[in-house]
């Protein structure tokens, strides 16, 4: 379907940013034109004077908000159709403004560095610096990180050209994949990214196993490719520990958002304790199936026929917003106005960008992509961006422009709430049989799915990552060899490993924001946890959730999420989610 065949109330609507390219092309000009007259020289060598960082901190702000806005409308209409190319070049165009603009502000933490801890000290207990107080606590707490001006306004300039990695891999995966037609319901289609998760839960045996083959071989055919993409994406990393001074690619992620590396090993300690039990349900699905032989392409397949839920957009939001009660009428007139008010981009389309997020900035609203399919995940898949949606909503609505902006750490948690809460709600009201294992069996895929495979993930990517530091080439063989392994460890031997599934690694975008996935399996911990104390205690859990929904970065994550009964410092959280997953399999068991 071509873009101008969606109805306009299943498009999101940019004229909320720019009404138009023309108004957008003006403001991109006037902030480009503006570019030579933002001047920091003035507080250069004068930022251990109050007046003087506070003139700095305000003029960054105003400049940070007018490119923000530049930047979400080309970010926005360069996902609808990546074929188009004025809109690949107006993002390419801002991403290169953006390195120019920010090249001049190299200067700040270099100079906040060689302060005193006196000094720093006395702004951050400043109250006119409280919107500032928590960044100035983390340069303070970064000092060893921080280079001179000179070399920290060189990696500024280089931002745009490091960040290139994901825009080829990003091509790479859309515009020349060049996917083949394969048979789906009895027809031949074209095969697509949103088409191929539904082949897999829908099709049979003869159709899965084609749709697998075929969407792996065009990543085979390209692999090569993909592999030096990722290879120079993982040696960017490496170049940027080195020069900061970490040691690991890994220590200088978490740093970078304030989070302590024993929370990623705690994690991949406490799946690895849990195999067993993700092993007992691989084993279970084939047995229940009766598949003689379960392959990889086999396990999305429903273990309960006939309860796939299946429904219209509209229908699917009207439930979300039902199964979301729990959270208050205000969070559910949010949704509404969400859905009213054009945040939203539904319909899969040529050349659209795949898969789905929520994306936005302090002087708009929220932008939700979607590549809506009538399936079961489609439907939680709402329920999961529009929770994105709505935790920066609340936090760009109470946090100053300084502290608005969550941490990567914190996004996954709200949207995985609003998944567990929809199905919690699902599973209470039926009374029918069927239904109830297909929600049991839902739940355990999109804890395996979540918790389990996207820490697989993360421990590729760790490994990965190890590799390059030790000055190991990555080469499709060894990357291919490191997660073949991993995939047997974590499915054992209740499954064929195909072959193809050694180049899954190959097709995973979020490699490209490294050490990323592993926040999708802490948000789910966190979200069980949390989940737990709405639905046991109310109100009262409800008010300290959305103390955290509305905490933006205000201050480190790990003590934002305190705020919603969360400590992950403790191994409580991971014991609980763990004891999720066997319980609910143990559930699944008893309805057999």
């Amino acid at each position: 379907m071509e873009r101008n065949e969606i109805p306009q109330n299943l498009k999101w609507n940019v004229a909320d940013i720019f009404a138009s390219d023309e108004d957008w092309e003006k403001e991109y000009k006037a902030v480009e034109a503006a570019y030579s007259d933002y001047d920091f020289t003035p507080y250069k060598g004068k930022l251990g004077d109050k007046k003087v960082l506070l003139q700095c901190f305000e003029l960054s702000d105003t400049i940070s908000r007018k490119i923000e806005k530049v930047y979400i409308y080309a970010h926005l209409r360069h996902d609808e159709d990546l074929r188009i190319g004025k809109y690949t070049s107006a993002y390419a165009m801002v991403g290169g403004l953006i390195s120019k603009i920010f090249a001049q502000l190299s200067f700040v933490e270099p100079e906040l560095t060689a302060l005193s801890d006196e000094t720093l000290q006395g702004f951050i207990n400043d109250p006119d610096f409280a919107p500032y107080e928590y960044r100035l606590r983390k340069i303070m707490a970064g000092k060893a990180h921080v280079l001179s001006e000179a070399e920290e306004k060189l990696l500024t300039l280089g931002g745009d050209v490091m960040r290139g990695f994901q825009g080829v891999f990003t091509m790479l995966a859309n515009a020349n994949l060049n996917l083949p037609k394969a048979m789906l319901g009895g027809e031949e289609v074209q095969m697509s990214h949103g088409l191929y998760g539904v082949a897999l839960h829908t099709g049979n045996a003869e159709e899965r196993k084609e749709w697998f083959k075929k969407y792996y071989s065009a990543y085979i055919n390209l692999i090569d490719s993909i592999t030096q993409t990722y290879y120079n994406n993982v040696k960017k990393d490496v170049f940027y520990k080195t020069v900061r001074k970490y040691d690991s690619c890994m220590a200088r992620a978490m740093d970078g958002e304030d989070v302590d590396i024993a929370v990623y090993n705690n994690l991949i300690e406490a799946v690895h304790a849990a195999l067993p039990i993700m092993h007992e349900y691989i084993s279970i699905r084939k047995e229940v199936t009766g598949l003689e032989e379960q392959h990889m392409y086999d396990i999305y397949v429903p273990l309960v026929e006939d309860a796939d839920i299946k429904m219209p957009f509209d229908e699917a939001y009207e439930l979300v917003i039902e199964g979301l009660a729990p959270l208050g009428e205000d969070y559910q007139n949010l949704l509404r106005k969400g859905r009213n008010e054009g945040w939203i981009d539904v319909c899969e389309n040529e050349g659209k960008r795949s898969g789905a997020y929520s994306s936005g900035v302090f002087d708009t609203h929220p932008y939700v992509l979607l590549n809506y399919q009538q399936t079961t995940n489609d439907i939680f898949t709402v329920a999961h961006e529009m929770g994105h949606a709505l935790h920066t909503y609340k936090s760009n609505a109470t946090q100053p422009y300084a502290k608005a902006d969550y941490t990567i750490f914190l996004a996954e948690i709200a949207s995985t709430v609003n998944e567990v809460l929809l199905l919690k709600h699902l599973y209470k009201k039926t009374d029918d049989k069927n239904l109830k294992k297909y929600l049991l069996n839902y739940y355990m895929d999109m804890i395996r799915a979540t918790m389990f495979r996207q820490t697989q993930f993360a421990e590729f990517e760790q490994i990965a990552h190890a590799k390059a530091e030790a000055g190991e080439p990555l080469t499709k063989e060894n990357l291919n060899a490191v997660y073949y392994q991993l995939n047997k460890d974590y499915y054992g031997d209740g499954i064929i490993h195909d072959e193809e599934i050694a180049y899954e690694w190959a097709r995973i975008p979020h490699f490209y924001t490294s050490f990323y996935v592993y926040k999708y399996a802490t948000g789910i911990i966190s979200a069980i946890s949390i989940v737990k104390r709405i639905l046991a205690e109310g109100e009262s859990a409800v008010n300290e959730y959305f103390a955290f929904l509305s905490s933006g970065g205000c201050t480190d994550p790990v003590s934002i999420l305190k705020k919603a009964g969360v400590d992950l410092t403790t191994k409580a959280p991971f014991e609980a989610a763990m004891q999720e997953f066997k319980d609910t399999l143990e559930e699944f068991k008893s309805l057999l």
